[in-house]
């Protein structure tokens, strides 16, 4: 058994919305297939990946410096011991020989790509769903058969008035989703509580809807949010301010009681454990949203939630950011909290299996090996095309 190739491809993703920091007029993906020389129907298996939106394609990191060092591996340095599948942790550590501590940015994104790609394939290679897979290493053989998902939207877009907005908000309680989630500091205070009050006007009650503020204030700005916010109930206030500013966060969290979260933009698990060290999160109440793919993959996530263990933090208390299907398969494999969702956004990548129904507000795993790419017709196209396989 051995990786015959690996190959790359960089995939657009644009779009007119905007955050509260960025827009996606230019954003894009970087797309993985590690190819096996194992059969299957008379096919070589192949493990897809791809990195979260928000991250742009990390296609000279892949070329230059950790696609060459999983070629020039020995083929029986990245096999398990009983010789019958790859082994994920061998493989990172082929990736990241060589690579000098800290340093955790887009260079995790790369490593999160191949990572994906490797699970994909081990799970295929096994003949199971990944979840499965998952939760029969790792958890005793216990998974969660549906994962809870909520529909992220409410972006800034050109001319986009509170009626359209109330329009996104009310078709995603249609899908069957129970809680969405929107974008603020894009605009005035003023501005986004009148939006915010619109969104209310569909979901109903504060716990339905979250708010994400991108990384966009100062404690200043972050605070005078926080008093306006309060009264609403809201599910949780999402990343108020810039991701390793602890003292802020800490701050907000001496002064906000309603839930927080944030961690999509901490990509290793030194930087999570700062979090929780420095950053007054509160293991009762606030929301941890690290995502698998953006930092170093599922085998370094895996130390992430060991150490959230030993702080005291349950692993449902995590819902990662992404949308992808990786991520609800952790969810479901080991016990995670949910997973975020985007119905309308960053196609293909975005949303889960094709004639999946959302039912209230929680989604089912499908019975397919590996991710699950295979029951995502356009996302597998897309990849297959990219990748020439």
């Amino acid at each position: 058994m051995k990786i015959v190739e690996i190959r790359d491809a960089v995939v657009p993703i644009a779009s007119d919305i905007r955050n509260a920091f960025i827009d996606f007029s230019k954003m894009n993906a970087s797309v993985v297939a590690v190819i096996t020389d194992v059969m299957r129907d008379g096919k070589p298996v192949v493990g897809y990946g791809f990195n979260s939106n928000g991250r742009y394609a990390a296609s000279g990191l892949l070329r230059e410096r950790f696609m060459p060092r999983l070629r020039s591996a020995e083929p029986e340095s990245l096999i398990n011991d009983a010789g019958d599948n790859l082994d994920p942790a061998r493989i990172w550590a082929q990736l990241m020989a060589n690579e000098k501590p800290g340093g955790h940015g887009e260079r995790s994104v790369a490593v999160g790509v191949i990572d994906m790609a490797v699970w994909d394939a081990v799970a295929k290679i096994a003949d199971v769903p990944l979840y499965r897979y998952l939760a029969n290493a790792y958890r005793g053989g216990e998974a969660d058969e549906r994962v809870f998902v909520y529909a992220a939207g409410g972006y800034y877009y050109p001319g986009k008035a509170l009626v359209h907005l109330q329009r996104e908000m009310r078709s995603y309680l249609e899908r069957g989703y129970t809680m969405v989630k929107m974008k603020i500091g894009g605009a005035s205070l003023d501005e986004d509580l009148a939006r915010i009050e619109a969104a209310l006007e569909v979901v109903g009650e504060g716990r339905c809807l979250a708010v994400d503020a991108n990384g966009r204030f100062d404690l200043k700005t972050a605070l005078r949010y926080a008093e306006a916010l309060e009264p609403y109930g809201l599910a949780w206030y999402e990343e108020a301010g810039d991701p390793l500013d602890y003292a802020l966060q800490a701050t907000l969290g001496e002064t906000y009681a309603g839930p927080m979260a944030t961690g999509e933009n901490l990509f290793s698990c030194q930087d999570a454990r700062n979090l929780i060290r420095h950053g007054g999160m509160r293991a009762d109440r606030d929301v941890l949203q690290f995502d698998c793919a953006l930092s170093y993959g599922l085998v370094e996530y895996r130390r992430t939630l060991a150490m959230l263990a030993q702080h005291g933090w349950s692993a449902r208390r995590v819902i990662p950011h992404g949308g992808h299907q990786m991520s609800l398969n952790i969810a479901a494999g080991l016990g995670l909290g949910g997973n975020e969702s985007y119905p309308d956004v960053f196609q293909p990548f975005g949303g889960f299996a094709d004639d999946t129904p959302v039912e209230d507000g929680y989604v089912a795993l499908l019975q397919v090996p590996g991710i699950g790419f295979e029951a995502k017709a356009e996302l597998l196209r897309t990849m297959r095309e990219v990748t020439e396989t």
